[in-house]
């Protein structure tokens, strides 16, 4: 029995300095910060474009804070992260930081210091971007405005803050290669799904994410997701959408926020059509080609009916309130002849959030309303959180869902409403 214990003991020693030999990464030695003089304007040119297809700025932007110098709050399933300063600060920022230590926590997901980083930074994308283009970002980083912004605690459950434990997730989903060209596809194509699967990680909001947090691929892939509490649709051939997204309309929606023939982007999808508003229209093209072709290259879900039997009896009379809701709240923009709709706004038969299995899109569109994201001339929402009841919002949830859509009806919507409102409330 000695000797089985102390068998026993010596392989889980060794098992021990098997898991740290694997989880510990070194540090990389700290560099002088680098002049904007160093980098060729064409470079940081480069890497401004980019950085604005990767949303850079989104997560590592507080509300109201400095660009760039981190302190977002980033609600996951396992607790909050903060995005970190990626200003060239010497001291909470990168300006330590070489090309090397760069790239290396880009692809690997380290620190310069040798600390594991959550994938929240999505280095399993990342992996797929060509050298060339990291070091344009870094060029651009390294030429953005100095701001000392420490970094914020994370919150995380127990034990997931101790980061070594980062490693074996990195040994089980981390195994991505740099992005090579199909030759039976052109060279749109290639760009668009390039810029998708790597800056864009386009596939991190539109894919469902097993237990441990990584997303599901294969036949998986695009097959819908949820971000920041919005339902991210599928956009592979089970895509909800009413009409099916051709890339003509994917790059109108992208570059301004809205299709006359789908929706207005809402929730976490406003600030990525901001970015790409102002990307170059090449590349937006060709994200747009490649979504596209995911629908085009399945089979695709039995078609909705773009222009159902008008159901406007019908809703009435299944949800009288939600009807007299409806009637002063929300017609003056979505009643048929409204001065909106004669603009060419979509009609709500056609928004997705209407057709989808679960409410909580269009609930969340009821409380908080829709922001412009490519300015006042974008499309815009106004929030009725402080207005309606939650009751209320179940009401005209279910009228909608009934006069605008073939499909099943929502259950507890009243319920749905009330944890929406309160995961709103929560900083």
């Amino acid at each position: 029995m000695g000797r089985w214990a102390v068998a026993g003991a010596l392989a889980s020693l060794a098992g021990v300095g098997a898991f740290l030999g694997i989880a510990y990464r070194s540090d990389l030695p700290a560099v002088p910060t680098p002049k904007a003089a160093d980098f060729p304007p064409e470079l940081v040119s480069r890497g401004a474009a980019l950085a604005t297809i990767g949303d850079c700025i989104v997560c590592h932007t507080a509300d109201g804070g400095v660009a760039y110098a981190g302190g977002r709050a980033l609600a996951t399933p396992f607790g909050t992260l903060y995005s970190t300063n990626i200003t060239p600060d010497p001291e909470g920022g990168i300006g330590g930081w070489s090309k090397e230590a760069f790239k290396r926590a880009m692809r690997d997901g380290v620190s310069r210091d040798g600390r594991h980083l959550y994938p929240a930074l999505p280095y399993d994308h990342y992996r797929r971007v060509h050298d060339g283009d990291l070091d344009a970002i870094y060029a651009f980083l390294m030429t953005r405005p100095t701001a000392s912004a420490p970094a914020k605690a994370n919150d995380l459950i127990f034990p997931l803050g101790f980061r070594p434990l980062l490693a074996g997730w990195k040994l089980l989903f981390l195994h991505q290669e740099e992005f090579t060209p199909r030759p039976d596809r052109d060279a749109e194509w290639n760009r668009g799904a390039y810029l998708a699967e790597g800056l864009g990680h386009c596939s991190g909001c539109h894919s469902p994410r097993n237990l441990a947090g990584a997303e599901e691929t294969g036949d998986s892939a695009y097959s819908g997701g949820v971000a920041e509490g919005w339902v991210a649709p599928a956009l592979n051939g089970s895509s909800p959408a009413a009409i099916p997204w051709m890339a003509d309309s994917l790059f109108t929606y992208l570059r301004t926020g809205i299709d006359g023939r789908h929706g207005a982007a809402a929730g976490p999808m406003g600030p990525v059509v901001h970015g790409l508003s102002r990307a170059p229209e090449a590349d937006v093209r060709a994200i747009a080609t490649y979504i596209a072709s995911l629908s085009a290259d399945r089979p695709r879900a039995a078609p909705k009916t773009p222009s159902p039997p008008d159901r406007t009896a019908e809703a009435a009379k299944a949800s009288p309130a939600g009807a007299t809701l409806f009637a002063g709240a929300c017609a003056g923009c979505h009643e048929s002849g409204a001065p909106m709709m004669t603009q060419g706004r979509p009609g709500l038969s056609t928004v997705t959030a209407l057709q989808l299995d679960r409410p909580d899109n269009a609930i969340r569109a009821i409380l908080q309303g829709i922001h412009a994201p490519t300015g006042p001339a974008g499309p815009a929402m106004p929030p009725f959180a402080a207005s309606l009841t939650d009751a209320q919002v179940a009401d005209l949830a279910a009228y909608l869902r009934s006069r605008f859509s073939d499909r099943p009806a929502w259950t507890s919507l009243e319920t749905a409403a009330a944890t929406v409102r309160k995961e709103d409330s929560q900083p």
